[in-house]
């Protein structure tokens, strides 16, 4: 596909308004593509404008399937005032293209649909498929990649790309995330008597003094290190002068293999129940999200065929094998495939995500598609 083609591609779904929704319409612009280069797909509507689309090409007689996967949604636009130039716009400045959605992840999305059609034209691969998988819903609970849990689409996948901004670098493993919530029942009362009542937000307050030690010897991951932990919202009390009834927070933890969900969530049950023990306060705690840590050792093979194929097209700079502590889709897919192999590998750059004035660059853009396309010769290679 000639340069001009790739860059409307990408321009073309940038200006597909899909904040926290709409994927629809993604995947149907991305299904008249298909539609176009002889690409079987399966759109998959679901409640309220929202859509995964998977597609496949190779030889269907193989089980050998090497998976790329992007999200179609956004985050929305907050401070649309404040951006030079519209958020939809999809504008061109130089090597860079402006927009929501440009860097996370219209831009990683685009690279990986144009990298399947041209594998497709050149007959590729021969002696495997790949399997691209369009997701809804990623930038808050995942709706779509649970539901494609459901409809087993990644359960044969050997292995997986995640085309998330990562300026080029290969990321090997990335924490999980689990948000939680955390309710305190008390007694109101006038606050001239506080002593008749039961501050809820005091109950609270047991919860975040022990949050801040909670995790201190859970073990240190050999990839993502320490457990990261944060208290991010909190919120009780509905007039000055009453002691508060009810109070509640909220909180962010990011898991790894070596403390894992399980492990996180009896941890913080287990404060609660404690707390509850020993005051007369009344803790509840609720689990709001739960992804999975993604972990491959960084000396697996395809792993190092990714950092081979992304050092060979980003020449303009040095390509490492690193770990970030983002989760994505692939904290859902790991759980129903545990063994597949994953990188995290795409444009620049991930300190642009949900940026007001958010970017990617042309040139990136352009050096990732050639790296998806050598990454899945290379991984089929053998098998010629």
């Amino acid at each position: 596909m000639d340069q001009t083609e790739q860059l409307k591609i990408l321009r073309d779904l940038i200006q597909i308004q899909s904040p926290n929704g709409n994927e629809i319409a993604v995947s149907k612009y991305i299904g008249q593509l298909f539609d176009k280069y002889g690409i079987h797909y399966r759109l998959d509507a679901f409640g309220d404008r929202r859509a995964d689309l998977v597609a496949q090409i190779g030889n269907e007689e193989s089980t050998n399937i090497l998976g790329f996967t992007g999200h179609q949604d956004t985050v929305s636009v907050s401070n649309p005032d404040q951006w030079q130039h519209d958020p939809f716009s999809a504008a061109v400045v130089g090597d860079q293209v402006f927009g929501r959605g440009a860097a996370d992840m219209k831009s990683g999305l685009a690279a990986q649909i144009i990298a399947l059609i041209d594998l497709k034209q050149a007959g590729l691969p021969k002696h495997g498929q790949i399997r691209f998988i369009a997701t809804a819903g990623e930038e808050y609970g995942t709706p779509g990649a649970f539901r494609l849990n459901d409809q087993h689409v990644v359960d044969d996948v050997a292995a997986l790309v995640v085309g998330e901004p990562t300026s080029g670098q290969v990321v090997y493993a990335h924490s999980g995330s689990i948000n939680y919530r955390v309710k305190s029942f008390g007694q109101a009362t006038h606050s001239s008597t506080p002593q008749k009542g039961i501050n809820a937000i005091s109950g609270l307050n047991q919860f975040i003094n022990r949050e801040t030690t909670l995790f201190d010897q859970a073990p240190v991951d050999p990839f993502l290190g320490h457990v990261q932990h944060s208290i991010t919202m909190i919120k009780g009390g509905e007039q000055v002068n009453i002691i508060p009834a009810a109070a509640e927070l909220s909180g962010n933890i990011r898991p790894t293999e070596s403390f894992n969900n399980d492990a996180v969530i009896r941890t913080l049950k287990q404060a609660v129940v404690d707390i509850n023990a020993a005051s007369h306060y009344r803790l509840e705690f609720s689990l709001i999200h739960n992804f999975f840590p993604v972990e491959t050792d960084p000396q697996n093979g395809f792993v190092q065929l990714a950092k081979q194929a992304a050092t060979a097209h980003f020449s303009d700079r040095q390509v490492d094998l690193i770990t970030i502590n983002g989760a994505t889709d692939a904290s859902v897919f790991v759980q129903a495939n545990p063994q597949m192999p994953v990188v995290v590998l795409g444009p620049d750059t991930w300190a642009e995500a949900h940026q007001t004035d958010e970017f990617t660059t042309i040139s990136s853009f352009r050096r990732t598609i050639g790296t998806y396309e050598q990454l899945a010769q290379d991984y089929f290679h053998e098998f010629d």
